[in-house]
């Protein structure tokens, strides 16, 4: 049995109105539709058909339908039209990235609040990775005797730092002129110029060999791939309690734990670097606790060089269009603010 244009049509309106209200969906409901234009028995017959092809589900023998995950995957791929975003309401986020823009986190906090703001539901933003990430300053601050934070800034304005020891007789004059020739040295490249950058300096020092060794380690360590809860930001972490879907404490309690796990998030998140929207529907998401959620994602840019990833979960009856349109304005909005740190 194939869809044709009239079962797509009742199973667009019955998405529609399930997003909207939680409810299982009678044929007299979608027969008051303006376009729909059939009797509630068409509808009911067309209904039944789309359930013996699995695309709606019957909570109870006398209740309308629901949407099934067959029926959403359908509906992202082949029925959502996308829709845009008011003039009001684009000049609204990115003002509000752009008065944040004076470091890199704090843009990236506040992209996480506008998303939850604007979606209703949770946000995740994931920070480039650590890997593809290239230095711009390395600092050694003096803190104790024969102690030195050392402070990496990268071209995403990610900043990590380390305690490292100091070798006797070096003071903060000293420091800083290390940092300078450090900063000259390994400006503007990946890990791998890094390592051999420091190679031509070991080779070149008579003094401060140990210093420059452990300065490679600290490096080393903090831009090899990976990252740490720092690099991952959620927004609006009990929006979805505030659904029908989520009334359920056990489950409520199973999604929260999701969240609390940035390792978790980071790999539900991972993506290869297109700028393109990408939709994952409840079992896809291949986590028992988000059988009920779709998670939608997008990527975001550092020039050509280092990517992130933002995106929303939601329940699988969620807006699909709002939120499609709201992370492709952000997706863009987000890496125009963040080029100001290539």
């Amino acid at each position: 049995m194939q869809l044709d244009e009239r079962k797509y049509l009742i199973l667009q309106a019955i998405i529609d109105d399930y997003i909207l209200t939680a409810m299982p969906v009678g044929s007299r409901t979608i027969s008051r539709k303006s376009g729909v234009g059939f009797s509630p028995a068409t509808i009911r017959n067309e209904m039944s058909d789309l359930e013996e092809l699995g695309y709606l589900d019957q909570p109870h023998t006398s209740a309308g339908r629901v949407p099934s995950n067959k029926a959403y995957r359908l509906y992202v791929d082949h029925l959502i039209k996308g829709s845009k975003l008011t003039s009001d309401e684009r000049e609204r986020m990115h003002d509000h990235l752009v008065a944040r823009s004076k470091q890199v986190e704090s843009v990236i906090r506040s992209a996480a609040g506008v998303l939850s703001d604007a979606t209703k539901y949770t946000s995740v933003i994931v920070a480039p990775k650590l890997g593809t990430l290239r230095i711009r300053h390395v600092q050694l601050v003096p803190v104790a005797e024969r102690t030195a934070l050392m402070i990496i800034v990268t071209n995403a304005g990610i900043v990590k730092d380390a305690v490292i020891r100091v070798p006797e007789g070096l003071d903060a004059d000293d420091l800083y002129s290390i940092s300078r020739v450090l900063t000259q040295k390994l400006a503007d490249k990946p890990l791998e110029g890094v390592r051999q950058a420091f190679s031509e300096l070991l080779r070149g020092a008579e003094q401060n060999r140990k210093l420059l060794g452990e300065a490679l380690q600290v490096i080393e360590k903090r831009l090899e791939a990976g990252g740490d809860a720092s690099d991952v930001i959620v927004g609006g972490s009990t929006n979805l309690l505030e659904y029908p879907e989520y009334s359920d404490v056990n489950k409520a309690r199973s999604f929260l734990s999701v969240l609390e796990s940035k390792d978790t998030l980071r790999k539900l998140f991972s993506r290869d670097g297109s700028m393109e929207v990408s939709i994952r529907i409840g079992p896809e998401n291949q986590l028992p606790a988000l059988n009920d959620c779709s998670i939608v994602t997008a990527s975001y840019r550092l020039g050509d060089r280092s990517t992130g990833t933002l995106g929303i979960i939601g329940p699988t009856r969620m807006n699909y269009n709002r939120v499609i349109s709201v992370l492709d304005f952000m997706s863009r909005a987000l890496s125009d603010v963040l080029s100001e740190y290539q």
